[in-house]
């Protein structure tokens, strides 16, 4: 067992800022992307406000991106847009409203847009049981329901581009409850329905790869560790206090999703990546969904976002 496994099984130094800081002096670090690797690029990031998006955004945008600032608040997203080093547009979008969603795609592709890469980072952790606009429980809402209908209606201007969604750890401490997405049949506990939503994400990765794959899309997901953002310290205020020296930086939680945009390696899709590296999507007893479980709960998101099972033809 190398250095990166042993991180890895041992979750806690691996999840910390020890992980990229160890892992980065190791043999096998992959190559870190050229300093204009995206040059000419334009690639949408969500939820670019604050903490994993406004440092993605900042990453994207220092290697030669036009950024795409996807935000609820054009306000702040404009702050940070003036603050990039390149050039910067913003989009308004509740990411969790599917009417917002459909908008703001008819917008980007009315101005006649076109992404190398869009990135699913917005993200919320409700302490007690929220819905969405049209009713969905929240963070099903935000971290699946919105993207996957946001990905749909932005395909004719996705050509070949990369999808990221921005997971996390926690979602290796839950199933995937396709029998329950929107946590009505149990007791409601904010961290249990972000984790769910985001094994949700990863359970999802391959049928959504097969369903986009005739517009040359890869899709991905990483997931950033235990990093130091405000949403951290807003929903999580007694972790962020105990292990807030060990916290990665927003920039180390980002090093990932920057490096699957840039890296000039071939990767594979349809992968959790952590640390440059592709990782298991189930540990230990909790084990992954089986293909029925995920063809339920794939179900229920084309339902609740109104797509067809089949996916829109290219060209359309």
């Amino acid at each position: 067992m190398n250095l990166d496994q042993l991180l890895d099984t041992l979750v806690v130094p691996g999840f910390t800022r020890l992980g990229p800081t160890l892992r980065s002096r190791t043999k096998g670090w992959p190559a870190d992307p050229a300093p204009d690797a995206l040059r000419g690029q334009q690639i949408a990031v969500t939820g670019a406000t604050s903490g994993l998006g406004e440092a993605t955004a900042r990453m994207l945008s220092d290697l030669g991106a036009h950024v795409h600032l996807i935000v609820r608040d054009q306000v702040k997203g404009r702050r940070v847009a003036n603050e990039l080093a390149g050039p910067a547009t913003v989009w308004r979008c509740d990411v969790s409203d599917l009417d917002s969603v459909r908008s703001v795609a008819a917008d980007i592709l009315a101005a006649g847009a076109r992404f190398e890469g869009l990135i699913h980072n917005a993200g919320a952790m409700p302490p007690e049981r929220t819905e969405s606009a049209q009713g969905h429980e929240m963070t099903m809402a935000l971290h699946l329901l919105g993207p996957v209908l946001l990905t749909e209606l932005l395909l004719p201007a996705l050509p070949g581009a990369d999808v990221v969604f921005v997971t996390s750890g926690g979602m290796y401490l839950q199933r995937l409850r396709a029998d329950d997405p929107e946590y009505l049949a149990e007791k409601y506990a904010g961290a249990t329905a972000y984790a769910r939503s985001k094994r949700a994400q990863v359970e999802l990765l391959e049928l959504l790869q097969e369903r986009w794959q005739g517009h040359g899309i890869r899709v991905s997901a990483t997931h950033p560790g235990w990093a130091a953002t405000p949403g951290v310290t807003e929903s999580l205020p007694a972790f962020d206090r105990v292990m807030k020296p060990l916290l990665r930086t927003p920039e180390q939680g980002a090093d990932t999703t920057l490096w699957l945009l840039a890296t000039d390696a071939s990767v594979p899709a349809a992968k959790l990546w952590h640390d440059r590296q592709p990782r298991p999507i189930a540990r230990g007893k909790l084990r992954a969904a089986t293909p029925a479980q995920r063809q339920r709960m794939l179900a229920w998101v084309l339902q609740s976002v109104d797509l067809p099972e089949t996916p829109y033809a290219v060209g359309s």
